[in-house]
């Protein structure tokens, strides 16, 4: 099918922007979804047609606030930059999306999954997960270079909106990593999980399906992703004393706000405070009044 001449033009304004592959993908989509419901190009539309198409989403369609987030990211997009419309979309905000405490896992329920993980592979891929706190992705992406045992160091070198970093490399995942290495002898190329054909890297869609498998098999009752081994990894470290500010470096958050929802799951570090009702009448509470 014949691209349109407005696709190709948002298709070079995403990547003049150097947007991830990801996100250009999903912003086209939206807009594709948003044309084929008025049957009209977006060039000969504007406003009303916006507004009227959010509120088919959450009424009609009952999207959640965070998919509709991404429609009008996608719609300012538009209309901002290869439109150069931006009146049109200036009038919407993005719907505010409630913030949910991220589930965390004990330390046990990690150990369990670990074990339950029956492919050598899968399992060192979920290891790296929790133990350098990477997302999937970047944990899939790691190139066999990216390991640096004499520093104890894991490069991740395309991060969240392609940036890098330095995360820990424990004496415990390095070891695992080896072994895998020994046992499975990957084909030679860059990646540390090569995929089983090609050249390109182990998909994360079959390490979420081990994860979920795993999860059913160990009985544990909490909707597991491997991204939840991230949040767990986070809070371990604020549970065992490590600063706010090394998390966020670890993680790569660009905000030490984004870190600091870890402070609400922390068992630990809530037990760690003095309470004020403890403190009166002592020593230490005369800076009460």
């Amino acid at each position: 099918m014949k691209k349109s001449k407005l696709r190709e033009r948002m298709e070079a304004d995403l990547r003049l922007r150097n947007l991830r592959p990801s996100t250009q993908e999903t912003y086209l989509g939206c807009v594709r979804v948003f044309a084929y419901y008025h049957m009209r190009s977006p060039a000969d539309m504007g406003s009303e047609e916006v507004r009227d198409f959010l509120v088919h989403l959450r009424d009609e369609r009952k999207r959640s606030p965070s998919t509709i987030k991404c429609y009008v990211a996608a719609l300012k997009f538009l209309y901002s930059n290869t439109l150069d419309r931006p009146e049109v979309v200036k009038p919407w905000l993005s719907p505010r999306v409630q913030k949910k405490l991220p589930v965390v896992l004990s330390g046990t329920e990690v150990e369990s999954l670990l074990s339950a993980i029956e492919s050598v592979v899968q399992r060192a891929v979920v290891m790296t997960t929790y133990g350098a706190a990477l997302r999937i992705s970047e944990a899939c992406k790691l190139h066999v270079e990216d390991i640096d045992s004499k520093r104890m160091l894991i490069h991740v070198r395309d991060g969240k909106g392609g940036k890098q970093r330095y995360t820990m490399l424990c004496q415990r995942l390095l070891e695992a990593l080896r072994a895998y290495w020994i046992k499975v002898r990957p084909s030679r190329g860059e990646y540390l999980f090569p995929a089983k054909k090609g050249n390109g890297h182990i998909c994360a869609k079959s390490v979420r399906k081990a994860v979920h498998q795993a999860i059913k098999d160990c009985s544990i009752e909490k909707h597991v992703t491997p991204h939840v081994l991230r949040h767990s990894c986070a809070t371990h470290l604020l549970d065992t004393g490590t600063d706010i500010r090394t998390i966020q470096v670890i993680l790569g958050h660009s905000s030490i706000q984004t870190t600091q929802v870890y402070t609400q799951v922390s068992p630990e570090h809530i037990r760690r405070v003095e309470a004020p009702l403890d403190l009166l009448g002592t020593k230490k509470g005369k800076v009460l009044g």
